[in-house]
Protein backbone atom coordinates (compact mmCIF):
# COMPACT_ATOMS: atom_id res chain seq x y z
CA UNK A 1 0.00 0.00 0.00
CA UNK A 2 1.22 3.00 -0.55
CA UNK A 3 1.79 6.74 1.48
CA UNK A 4 -1.44 8.76 2.03
CA UNK A 5 -2.14 12.30 2.66
CA UNK A 6 -4.86 14.30 4.67
CA UNK A 7 -4.65 17.58 4.59
CA UNK A 8 -6.59 20.00 6.69
CA UNK A 9 -6.77 23.79 6.98
CA UNK A 10 -6.73 25.76 10.13
CA UNK A 11 -7.94 29.58 10.38
CA UNK A 12 -8.46 31.56 13.09
CA UNK A 13 -11.52 33.62 13.21
CA UNK A 14 -11.62 35.37 16.61
CA UNK A 15 -11.31 34.88 20.66
CA UNK A 16 -10.36 31.56 21.26
CA UNK A 17 -12.07 29.53 17.92
CA UNK A 18 -11.33 29.07 14.43
CA UNK A 19 -12.46 27.45 10.88
CA UNK A 20 -11.19 23.87 10.25
CA UNK A 21 -11.36 22.57 6.98
CA UNK A 22 -9.94 20.19 4.39
CA UNK A 23 -9.69 20.81 0.62
CA UNK A 24 -10.46 16.96 0.13
CA UNK A 25 -14.09 17.04 1.25
CA UNK A 26 -16.22 18.67 -0.55
CA UNK A 27 -19.93 19.52 0.65
CA UNK A 28 -21.96 18.43 -2.34
CA UNK A 29 -21.68 19.82 -6.41
CA UNK A 30 -21.24 23.21 -5.23
CA UNK A 31 -17.67 22.82 -4.90
CA UNK A 32 -18.09 24.29 -1.06
CA UNK A 33 -15.56 22.70 1.34
CA UNK A 34 -17.11 20.58 4.35
CA UNK A 35 -15.67 22.74 7.34
CA UNK A 36 -16.42 22.97 11.08
CA UNK A 37 -15.73 25.39 13.71
CA UNK A 38 -13.54 24.58 16.06
CA UNK A 39 -12.42 26.40 19.63
CA UNK A 40 -10.65 25.68 23.49
CA UNK A 41 -12.92 23.87 25.48
CA UNK A 42 -14.75 25.72 27.99
CA UNK A 43 -13.28 23.92 30.87
CA UNK A 44 -9.81 25.95 29.99
CA UNK A 45 -9.55 29.98 30.28
CA UNK A 46 -11.35 31.50 27.37
CA UNK A 47 -12.64 28.48 26.50
CA UNK A 48 -15.90 28.62 24.38
CA UNK A 49 -18.92 26.02 24.99
CA UNK A 50 -20.99 24.31 22.18
CA UNK A 51 -18.39 24.02 20.04
CA UNK A 52 -15.84 21.10 19.02
CA UNK A 53 -12.70 21.34 20.48
CA UNK A 54 -8.96 19.08 19.89
CA UNK A 55 -9.65 16.79 22.91
CA UNK A 56 -13.37 16.05 21.40
CA UNK A 57 -11.80 15.50 17.81
CA UNK A 58 -9.02 13.27 19.31
CA UNK A 59 -11.82 11.29 21.13
CA UNK A 60 -14.19 11.07 17.44
CA UNK A 61 -10.82 9.93 15.88
CA UNK A 62 -10.85 6.82 18.04
CA UNK A 63 -13.96 6.16 17.62
CA UNK A 64 -14.77 6.60 13.96
CA UNK A 65 -12.08 4.36 13.23
CA UNK A 66 -13.57 1.70 15.71
CA UNK A 67 -16.45 2.15 13.40
CA UNK A 68 -14.88 2.25 10.45
CA UNK A 69 -13.02 -0.47 10.69
CA UNK A 70 -16.27 -2.93 12.29
CA UNK A 71 -17.68 -1.76 9.16
CA UNK A 72 -14.39 -3.10 6.90
CA UNK A 73 -13.91 -6.38 8.67
CA UNK A 74 -17.77 -6.80 9.34
CA UNK A 75 -18.20 -7.08 5.03
CA UNK A 76 -14.93 -8.77 4.74
CA UNK A 77 -16.11 -11.55 6.91
CA UNK A 78 -19.91 -11.57 5.27
CA UNK A 79 -20.82 -10.57 8.83
CA UNK A 80 -24.19 -9.07 8.45
CA UNK A 81 -26.24 -6.48 11.71
CA UNK A 82 -28.79 -3.99 11.52
CA UNK A 83 -26.94 -1.54 13.26
CA UNK A 84 -23.59 -0.28 14.98
CA UNK A 85 -23.44 2.54 17.30
CA UNK A 86 -20.90 3.54 20.18
CA UNK A 87 -20.56 5.98 22.87
CA UNK A 88 -17.03 7.31 23.35
CA UNK A 89 -14.95 9.52 26.28
CA UNK A 90 -11.56 10.91 25.92
CA UNK A 91 -10.00 11.49 29.53
CA UNK A 92 -7.78 14.72 29.42
CA UNK A 93 -5.46 14.92 32.53
CA UNK A 94 -1.98 16.17 33.93
CA UNK A 95 0.89 14.00 33.72
CA UNK A 96 4.18 15.15 34.48
CA UNK A 97 3.14 19.08 34.44
CA UNK A 98 1.45 18.73 31.00
CA UNK A 99 -2.10 17.79 29.56
CA UNK A 100 -2.45 14.40 28.02
CA UNK A 101 -5.00 12.53 26.69
CA UNK A 102 -4.81 9.65 28.88
CA UNK A 103 -7.57 7.08 27.81
CA UNK A 104 -10.26 6.77 25.03
CA UNK A 105 -13.09 4.77 26.81
CA UNK A 106 -15.22 3.31 23.32
CA UNK A 107 -19.06 1.65 24.61
CA UNK A 108 -19.95 0.22 21.21
CA UNK A 109 -23.13 -1.14 20.35
CA UNK A 110 -23.59 -4.01 17.92
CA UNK A 111 -27.31 -4.62 17.36
CA UNK A 112 -27.81 -7.89 15.41
CA UNK A 113 -30.80 -10.39 14.85
CA UNK A 114 -29.58 -14.07 15.74
CA UNK A 115 -28.52 -14.52 19.46
CA UNK A 116 -26.09 -17.48 17.80
CA UNK A 117 -24.02 -14.59 16.14
CA UNK A 118 -23.13 -12.68 19.90
CA UNK A 119 -19.94 -14.17 20.11
CA UNK A 120 -18.88 -13.54 16.72
CA UNK A 121 -19.97 -9.96 17.45
CA UNK A 122 -17.68 -9.12 19.98
CA UNK A 123 -14.91 -11.05 18.09
CA UNK A 124 -15.45 -8.82 15.12
CA UNK A 125 -15.28 -6.09 17.50
CA UNK A 126 -12.13 -6.99 19.29
CA UNK A 127 -10.50 -7.84 16.10
CA UNK A 128 -11.35 -4.40 14.81
CA UNK A 129 -10.26 -2.23 18.27
CA UNK A 130 -6.91 -3.74 17.65
CA UNK A 131 -6.97 -3.16 13.99
CA UNK A 132 -7.80 0.48 14.09
CA UNK A 133 -5.46 2.61 12.81
CA UNK A 134 -5.73 5.69 14.89
CA UNK A 135 -5.68 3.74 18.32
CA UNK A 136 -2.50 2.13 16.90
CA UNK A 137 -1.37 5.68 16.15
CA UNK A 138 -1.63 7.29 19.71
CA UNK A 139 0.02 6.54 23.58
CA UNK A 140 -3.32 7.26 25.30
CA UNK A 141 -4.90 3.82 26.50
CA UNK A 142 -7.61 2.33 24.94
CA UNK A 143 -10.19 0.65 26.81
CA UNK A 144 -13.50 -0.93 25.26
CA UNK A 145 -16.82 -2.30 26.80
CA UNK A 146 -18.72 -3.91 23.96
CA UNK A 147 -22.52 -4.61 24.08
CA UNK A 148 -24.70 -6.66 21.68
CA UNK A 149 -28.03 -6.58 21.57
CA UNK A 150 -30.44 -8.68 19.50
CA UNK A 151 -33.20 -7.26 18.03
CA UNK A 152 -36.23 -9.20 16.40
Amino acid sequence: MEKHVYNVDIAWKQDRKGIMCSPELKKDATNEMNCIEVATPPEFDKGMPNIWSPEHLFTAAVSSCLMTTFLAISEYSKFEFISFKCHSKGILDKVDGKFVMTEVQLFPEVFISDENQRERALKILEKSEKACLISNSITSKITMESTITVQN
